[in-house]
């Protein structure tokens, strides 16, 4: 059951960082100031789902994970710290600020100087966050383990 709701929480926090980050681009790149300031309004909004979906995958991975040993569980333990930073340091505030500043109509260089830092961000937690669900799933028998060439 643990299992089951760890995969479920991780795959809703990839879906919502990826939501939010499609969103973003398209709408920057497609659509009215208006639209942008919605988008970040919503993703706001939105963080009432990621952050505790994050939370319930953390917290289950570490107790699923405690006595895992495998290269998979390893580099899964050693990529989290660093995806909860990212989303705790830059992606948070991020959101906060730009909600802030496109609901305001201030599309200046300071949100679009933040814009592009999450972006990043978001890129970085999404390749993290890919790779961890890649290697639970090999974890777990349900994908094919990487053939070594020869």
């Amino acid at each position: 059951m643990k299992s089951k709701v760890h995969a479920i929480a991780g795959v809703i926090g990839f879906l919502c960082i990826l939501t939010f980050w499609t969103s973003t681009a398209y709408s920057e790149l497609f659509t009215s100031h208006e639209t942008v300031a919605w988008v970040k309004a919503m993703i706001l909004k939105g963080m009432f789902i990621l952050i505790p979906a994050m939370a319930i995958a953390g917290g289950s991975g570490m107790s699923l994970g405690a006595k895992w040993r495998s290269p998979q569980a390893v580099a899964k333990k050693k990529r989290m710290p660093i995806i909860a930073a990212n989303g705790l340091c830059i992606l948070l505030p991020s959101a906060i600020f730009l909600a802030y500043k496109s609901g305001a109509g201030a599309f200046d260089t300071w949100f679009y100087t933040v814009q592009v830092i999450e972006l990043c961000a978001g890129a970085l937690n999404l390749t993290l966050m890919g790779l961890n669900i890649r290697d639970g799933l090999r974890m777990k028998g349900r994908i094919g383990r990487k053939k070594k060439a020869s």
